[in-house]
């Protein structure tokens, strides 16, 4: 649960004074306090989060350099492939 300040103490005073009594007043401030902690956790990134997306966008770059090899490597073999296929046509005619 991520760690938030929230005083509590001064949240409880405020509904006192608006007539609740104490122990109501305690009880909404500790579910106020518990809320705002879920909604904290549910919404912003820590930082292990950011570090686990930081290693999948270099698992995935990775990934694209060993792609842009093998197509670099298909490229080159297709040109070779093409100009033996060439070589042979022109050896049937000529």
């Amino acid at each position: 649960m991520s760690t938030i300040t929230f005083d509590t103490l001064k949240f409880a005073e405020r509904i006192e004074k608006a007539g609740a009594s104490r122990e109501l007043a305690a009880a909404i401030a500790e579910a106020q306090k518990v809320s705002l902690a879920e909604v904290m956790d549910a919404s912003l990134a820590t930082k292990g989060d950011v570090r686990a997306v930081h290693d999948d966008i270099l698992r995935v770059e990775r990934r694209m350099d060993g792609i842009e090899a093998e197509i670099r490597l298909l490229k080159w073999m297709m040109g070779v492939l093409i100009a033996i296929a060439v070589a042979n046509f022109a050896k049937q005619f000529f």
